[in-house]
């Protein structure tokens, strides 16, 4: 059941890639939403005042109850009758009743993500009562009958054709599919129902416990006059909408439409205090209600290794980067909630059946993190949940597998010599010539590489007189890729060290870092490469500990403290961790490297900057640097946009990945460069395979094989 599930979602996929106006769309949002996002960012500390709303929320959440209650308080005296509800089908239930009490026939709507959530709508539709979206892409999608594709821009999927077909239907007349002639159409519809509307029910950006406020930010004048025309008024929020007073949700306001839509501030910034202000008539008061939805939130708050997600301010951003959502969409990358924080979401407030698949649509790049409003761990957290629904529902039988083998040292090396035999069959150079049939038609948008002849660790013995003297120590962690795949790139490694007189180690005992069984939620394989790791280098004492693949040593800094937790290892895991070092900042932090070391032939060279690097580890500027002393640094487009492969990903979702590649190898070309480098071996693969595939010009390399080539 579980397989055809995945097979329907990889059809799903497939529709949404074949959508060639969503992926124009899509594409083009995403590069000027970064451009405009820079551009807004500028004058401001970003990275500070990110830090300052992440504890603003933890804070906030610790004194969840105590907030509840002086909002309460506050909120009763104006007017304001305010109810808690525990689940979705409660909060329903309240908001219906409401209506019955109050003589309720037709509602309007200004935009709610909770509303949403909870499925409110088909709730007050089935009590007989008119619902109209007033918000314009959420009045568009509730004539399709569809869910919103993006938390701030619901209809972002839909052409301006599309459009006026569905305005055409709900006026029985042609529309022209000019922008600004269908916008005065939405609003020629929707005006009448704001004077005739019983109830206006709205969401809350905050809930102020210091005053019983509740805070909107909006781009469209439907939110103030939601709130304000009919008789009744229902505001529906997440109780983690709650923040103490109105300093902390000016300091969220500063990020949040910067981070949504590249603004300053949105349009309109609504501050809405009690009912005793909003009088309908001299001897009748407006009706106000709060209604704080629970649905597993207090729940989730308990939990240590995802609670920081409800620090989420919904400003959407997660996906305004996101290069799966880039090509696929919301429909396809979430449930209600979308992007990153919805793969989430989608398990903790909709069921874990329905996040499966979901949650294994995340290739890991980074970005989602790197640009978070509230610092949330969004790519940590959906690991986390990977392993939770292993443990649950059972992992499949390929991550078993996989788990097995990596976690057992001699077994996997055993396992690798065996194959290097075993390809010969479909060898043809150094790539696979064709795959068995179980993989053939899902990875023809690459070639794929064979195992090497002999491994770096087979070489190791012969290369180690040559590196034994030199005044700083440096460990080498090879990873499987360039252990057994690509060893070239570790003895270019090896040269450019010796050259600067450094003395090198290469521990036998380590074995795989243990990211593709994490990524594939394979928990207790991931702990047992971690404490193999530290052990290993444990003997060696040396003064870093380089790695030529930062996905590998992002994964070590980042995850070996707490999988390593337990086994006796604290301090031991702590020097490893503040040894590793990538292999461009110790050349040019350590070591010193410069253009006084090439010989510089005038290259075009391209670089594309891996996700782990330029994002976990926060390294951009040294290899850069690098390229420009070795060679001519030209940029191309999106360097440090996804190529792709994210280790299992390209294997579990090809069409994605294929994609990607074929975005990144298109830029490359846009560049001019006659070679092509980054820092990783997974993206070597990747881009390597792409090129050899399309039998382009452009030459892949490793920074260590492009710089080794070059040294003096």
């Amino acid at each position: 059941m579980a397989a055809e599930t995945m097979k329907s979602y990889h059809s799903q996929i497939q529709e949404a890639l074949d959508d060639s106006f969503l992926r124009q769309t899509l594409d083009k949002f995403a590069v000027q939403y970064k451009a405009n996002r820079t551009a807004i960012f500028a004058d401001m500390n970003e990275r500070e005042l990110i830090a300052e709303i992440a504890a603003g929320k933890d804070e906030s959440m610790g004194r969840l109850e105590e907030l509840y209650a002086q909002f309460c308080e506050q909120a009763q005296k104006k007017g304001v009758i305010v109810h808690r509800a525990k689940t979705a089908a409660d909060a329903n239930e309240i908001i219906c009743q409401i209506a019955k009490d109050n003589d309720v026939k037709k509602i309007i709507k200004s935009k709610s993500m909770t509303a949403e959530e909870i499925h409110l709508n088909h709730s007050l539709e089935a009590e007989g009562l008119q619902v109209i979206e007033t918000d314009l892409g959420e009045w568009i999608i509730q004539l399709r009958h569809e869910g919103p594709t993006h938390m701030v821009m619901p209809a972002i999927h839909l052409s301006r054709y599309q459009v006026a077909e569905e305005f055409a239907k709900a006026t029985s007349q042609e529309q022209d599919s000019d922008i600004g002639k269908l916008v005065k159409v939405a609003r020629q519809e929707l005006r009448a129902h704001f004077s005739t509307a019983d109830m206006g029910i709205s969401g809350a950006n905050f809930a102020i416990a210091a005053n019983g406020s509740i805070g909107i930010c909006t781009n469209e004048g439907n939110g103030r006059l939601t709130t304000t025309l009919p008789r009744v008024h229902v505001v529906v929020a997440g109780i983690d909408k709650l923040c103490p007073s109105i300093h902390d949700a000016l300091r969220i306001i500063q990020v949040l439409p910067r981070n949504a839509t590249a603004q300053a501030i949105t349009t309109y910034v609504s501050w809405i205090t009690g009912s005793t202000n909003c009088e309908m008539t001299e001897d009748k008061k407006k009706v106000y209600h709060v209604v704080f939805v629970d649905n597993g939130r207090t729940d989730l708050l308990k939990d240590p290794k995802c609670g920081e997600v409800l620090r989420c301010v919904r400003c959407g951003a997660c996906a305004n980067v996101c290069p799966v959502y880039r090509l696929v969409g919301g429909h396809k990358m979430g449930y209600v909630y979308i992007g990153a924080v919805g793969l989430i979401l989608t398990y903790f407030f909709h069921g874990h059946d329905r996040a499966k698949n979901l949650v294994q649509n995340c290739i890991g790049c980074q970005a989602c993190k790197d640009v978070c409003a509230a610092g949330i761990d969004l790519p940590g957290i959906i690991l986390e949940i990977r392993a939770r629904l292993n443990e649950e529902q059972g992992a499949p039988l390929s991550s078993s597998l996989l788990g097995t083998v990596l976690a057992n040292r001699s077994l996997f090396h055993t396992l690798l010599k065996f194959g290097k035999f075993a390809q010969l069959p479909v060898k043809s150079g150094q790539y696979v010539r064709h795959l068995p049939s179980i993989f053939a038609g899902n990875q023809d948008f690459r070639a794929l590489p064979t195992i090497a002849s002999k491994s770096f660790r087979q070489r190791w013995p012969q290369l180690a007189p040559e590196v034994s003297q030199g005044s700083v120590k440096i460990g080498i962690f090879s990873g499987c890729a360039q252990d057994f795949v690509y060893p070239e790139q570790l003895e270019a490694a090896v040269k450019i060290l010796k050259a600067k007189g450094a003395k090198v180690v290469f521990p036998m005992e380590q074995s795989c870092c243990g990211l593709p069984v994490e990524m594939m939620g394979e928990r207790k394989a991931a702990k047992k490469t971690a404490v193999s790791n530290v052990k290993a280098f444990h003997e060696a004492d040396v003064d870093h500990i380089v790695t030529l693949c930062a996905s590998c040593a992002s994964h070590m800094k980042e995850h070996y403290p707490e999988l390593t937790a337990g086994e006796g290892l604290e301090s031991q895991t702590k020097a490893f961790v503040d040894k590793i070092i990538d292999f461009s900042s110790l050349l040019k932090n350590v070591l010193n490297v410069g253009s006084a070391d090439f010989n510089n032939n005038g290259d075009k060279v391209a670089y594309h900057s891996s996700c782990h690097l330029c994002r976990s580890l926060g390294v951009t500027k040294e290899p850069r640097e690098l390229l420009g002393e070795a060679g001519e640094y030209v940029v191309s487009p999106e360097e440090d946009v996804c190529c792709g492969f994210g280790g299992t990903y390209s294997m579990k979702f090809p069409e994605i990945s294929g994609e990607l590649l074929a975005h990144k190898l298109q830029g490359v070309e846009e560049s001019g460069a006659e070679t092509l480098v980054t820092d990783c071996p997974g993206c070597v693969m990747q881009l390597r395979g792409g090129e050899e595939k399309r039998g382009r010009k452009v030459k892949v390399e490793h920074m260590s094989e492009f710089l080794a080539r070059n040294l003096k």
